[in-house]
């Protein structure tokens, strides 16, 4: 969808409203199997979330304090080596997802979480703006119970906030898989692309309003 231009998002939108999760066998053991633990490595941390766009995602936390690196790729499928092509059909179980390493001296997956409610429509189910279907679904993954306790009472607090459900799925963590070289940093490298000035870079502003205290220095001006 975000290969085309913003302008046609309304055809695409009555096409990709069709693309429902396929909650398939398979589908149903990656979410109930354990979750897999990622090792702390040279004192880093990784989380992974999806919330819409991977290039959206990528950009917000790539803007935070105590975050060095966001990785696009795809995540919480049954498949194994998806693409962005495969991704789209729906059939995979993945959705596009980001990898967050981070410096948890300096920003807890607590705050992390936070971050992540805070830079999405939260209602929305199955997508986020204009990007929706089963591909662009929000997940948060967990490595642990203390994980997973986190984001439930965080969900749970906010629920009763607004008193309404909130959409993000609450799945173990498996697999994260990198997406496509394109794909990386595309936010940064396209500014002027259509999609990233209609829905990438006002969602990332957004973010900044609401989060001042937590951006890196040169995020602030």
């Amino acid at each position: 969808m975000k290969k085309l231009l913003y302008i046609f998002s309304f055809t695409l939108l009555f096409f990709s409203c069709h693309n429902q999760a396929q909650v398939t066998n398979k589908q149903k053991a990656i979410i109930n199997a354990e979750p897999v633990l990622v090792p702390i490595q040279d004192g880093k941390a990784r989380a992974y979330f999806a919330s819409g766009c991977f290039w959206c995602v990528e950009a917000i936390y790539e803007s935070v304090r105590g975050v060095d690196e966001v990785i696009s790729g795809y995540s919480g499928g049954h498949t194994k080596n998806p693409t962005y092509e495969s991704s789209n059909t729906g059939t995979t179980g993945h959705a596009e997802a980001v990898e967050v390493i981070y410096n948890p001296d300096i920003i807890s997956f607590a705050t992390l979480i936070d971050i992540y409610f805070g830079s999405q429509n939260v209602t929305q189910v199955n997508g986020q703006g204009p990007d929706r279907g089963s591909q662009y679904r929000s997940i948060i993954f967990y490595q642990n119970d203390e994980q997973k306790n986190i984001i439930e009472e965080k969900k749970a607090v906010l629920a009763n906030q607004i008193e309404a459900n909130v959409a993000a799925e609450v799945y173990p963590f498996q697999k994260f898989w990198v997406a496509e070289d394109y794909h990386q940093n595309f936010e940064r490298r396209n500014p002027n692309q259509s999609y990233i000035r209609a829905v990438s870079i006002p969602r990332l502003n957004r973010f900044k309003a609401k989060f001042p205290e937590l951006l890196k220095e040169k995020e602030k001006h």
